[in-house]
């Protein structure tokens, strides 16, 4: 992915429900077996990553927020 993907993947990432974010999880995993080049399994791998990392940063606050 090119930096400005990325930059628009991470805001999406920010402003997306955790269902739209789950949802789009599921999508990448479903067809990470379908992508056939190095750079686009590299590129849905990145993804999946963001993902997960926004979803521990979700879970994270709000464990703080519960004290």
């Amino acid at each position: 992915m090119n930096k400005e993907t990325i930059k628009a993947f991470i805001a999406w990432l920010e402003e997306a429900s955790l269902e739209e974010i789950r949802t789009h999880q599921a999508f990448v995993v479903e067809n990470l077996k379908d992508v056939r080049t190095p750079e686009g399994r590299a590129d849905a791998k990145l993804a999946l990553r963001l993902i997960d990392e926004e979803i521990l940063a979700r879970m994270a606050l709000n464990r703080s927020r519960r004290g």
